[in-house]
């Protein structure tokens, strides 16, 4: 900078400065508008209006741009400070800054367990979940045993592992040496004799009791007597599981999330006869393919395909009650989920939530209980056994899915889920109320779940259900997670919002008696909750 009198000059003091590199050099120029308009629309488009910095940075700029230095920065401290001050901003950084990095480093680690170092494991099972969790196993540098029922089956899980190795050669994240060294690392067989010297397995294998428990028995049979079972289940208890394990102390659940290379959290579940120090290895297990694990107690669903089944029921029960299949998958994506219940049914399978729903139905008819349904097992029925529309796994499910081009929903819906005229071609405020309501339905049906985990000692953190959530589900970050979204409401108001809901719509939205005590004691969950004393 130039001195006059003996003071220096900034460039944005000088007569006549322009923005470097800004089209136009002002905002008000029509490259300057035009940059504007695009921005403003491609944020809308990536974030669905839910997150308020975006659009304060891109204002604060615009503005800023036209006034001298001082009162820009003045105009960039106001808007600081209103983004500082909102609720958004405070449940982000709980959640997916500190509470994300104690999940990592292990905080609910038993005190007292040497950590485990792992060199070598089993993967049973090397479809695309099994073949993904050997992939990032490989990836951390761990000997591999790929093993499925007959030589085929596991190269096929082996490909899979070299084309995923292949793709970070590609983009230079890795050289061909050493992608060569971690395939190397594979053994693809269908003998369970290859377990022999395997520090941990991990089964994921069909999501069948029959089938897990033959595969448990003879993997049990080969491997060392110190070694950890776990199986990557999505829905079956954990502790029924272990029935068929010779040594249920080491057994435990680990729950990957497909595709298990992008994913970033792992769902581990503690059954009855799990010991302490099964969870700590298993948790150390986790640290080492550099995923993010939560901690839960056993249960059907366990917390996240819990919740995740009431995300996507809500999403039929809508579908049931007219409401356009469009407007559903449109008001999620506005309420923050990545994608609608209807989209996300069929990334999971249509057929696999029928499966789930059925061996749930069986599994109470055995022990003599009630089976409570959704109220949604007919859509399920229709679905898979009549319209044999199971998803994008065969290509066709709530959507279609053409080769040559995006997914769209499937027109034939209208026939067999009528829309309700007034919400496919209505306007105004009705609508919009309308709108607002079945985003509240679709984020409150959750939160009101990970309430009740809560209270059940399923989850028992909060922390962990907001991780879970967001990292598991995408559940609005914005909110902070879903324990965080009943802070944000306030427990007292998001009580009376379930109350109504629960008595127009059903007991899906029945609040815990948890949320109903705090509501009367004034408590929040990260205010004046204490867990243990919650009963």
């Amino acid at each position: 900078a130039k001195a006059i009198d003996g003071r220096a000059v900034q460039p944005w003091d000088r007569k006549g400065f322009k923005v470097p590199g800004f089209p136009g050099g002002q905002v008000w120029s029509p490259p300057g508008v035009m940059t504007f308009i695009g921005g403003n629309a491609m944020i809308a488009g990536k974030t669905n209006g839910v997150y308020p910095a975006p659009k304060a940075i891109m204002s604060c700029v615009y503005e800023g741009l036209q006034l001298p230095m001082d009162s820009a920065l003045r105009v960039e401290t106001r808007y600081f400070v209103s983004l500082l001050r909102d609720p958004v901003a405070k449940s982000m950084i709980r959640t997916l800054f500190f509470g994300l990095q104690e999940a990592n480093k292990l905080v609910r680690r038993p005190k007292g367990v040497p950590k485990q170092e792992y060199k070598k494991i089993g993967v049973l099972g090397a479809g695309l979940m099994g073949a993904g969790i050997a992939t990032v196993s490989v990836q951390a540098g761990l000997d591999i045993v790929l093993l499925d029922r007959d030589q085929a089956a596991a190269d096929k899980g082996k490909a899979h592992i070299a084309a995923e190795l292949d793709k970070l050669v590609k983009r230079g994240r890795m050289d061909q040496a050493k992608r060569d060294g971690l395939l190397a690392k594979v053994n693809a067989t269908p003998d369970f004799g290859a377990l022999k010297d395997c520090d941990l397995v991990v089964e994921a294998v069909f999501e069948n009791r029959e089938v897990k428990a033959e595969a448990t028995k003879k993997a049990e049979a080969a491997l060392p007597k110190t070694a950890v079972f776990a199986s990557n289940t999505s829905t079956l208890p954990i502790t029924g599981l272990a029935e068929a394990s010779s040594r249920p102390d080491h057994f435990i659940g680990l729950h990957f999330f497909s595709p298990v290379e992008k994913m970033p959290l792992v769902e581990i579940i503690v059954g009855k006869k799990t010991s302490p120090e099964t969870l700590a290895r298993a948790m150390d297990y986790v640290q080492k393919i550099r995923k993010t694990p939560i901690v839960v107690n056993d249960s059907r669903g366990f917390f996240t395909s819990r919740v995740c089944g009431a995300f996507i029921s809500e999403g039929h029960r809508l579908l049931k009650e007219g409401v356009p299949a469009a407007m559903i998958e449109n008001c999620a994506r506005y309420a923050g989920m990545p994608v609608g219940p209807l989209s996300l049914n069929d990334e999971v399978a249509i057929d696999l939530s029928w499966k789930i729903m059925d061996q749930t139905r069986r599994d109470a008819e055995a022990s003599g209980q009630k089976y409570e349904g959704s109220g949604t097992e007919d859509i399920l029925e229709l679905m898979v056994k009549k319209l044999e529309r199971f998803g994008r796994k065969n290509g066709k499910g709530f959507y279609e899915y053409p080769a040559d081009g995006k997914k769209r929903l499937w027109p034939e819906l209208q026939k067999y889920f009528p829309a309700d005229p007034k919400l496919l071609y209505g306007e105004g405020e009705e609508k919009r109320a309308k709108e607002d309501e079945i985003k509240k339905r679709l984020l409150y049906v959750q939160a009101v779940d990970t309430a009740r985990c809560l209270e059940a000692n399923v989850l028992t953190a909060p922390q962990d259900g907001d991780v879970g959530s967001i990292m598991g589900l995408g559940f609005a970050p914005q909110t902070g997670g879903a324990i965080s979204l009943i802070d944000q409401v306030g427990v007292k108001q998001f009580v009376a919002e379930c109350d109504a809901l629960a008595q127009k719509y059903g007991q899906q939205f029945a609040v815990p008696k948890l949320l109903r005590d705090m509501a009367a004691k004034g408590q929040s969950f990260y205010g004046n909750y204490h867990p243990a004393k919650a009963a």
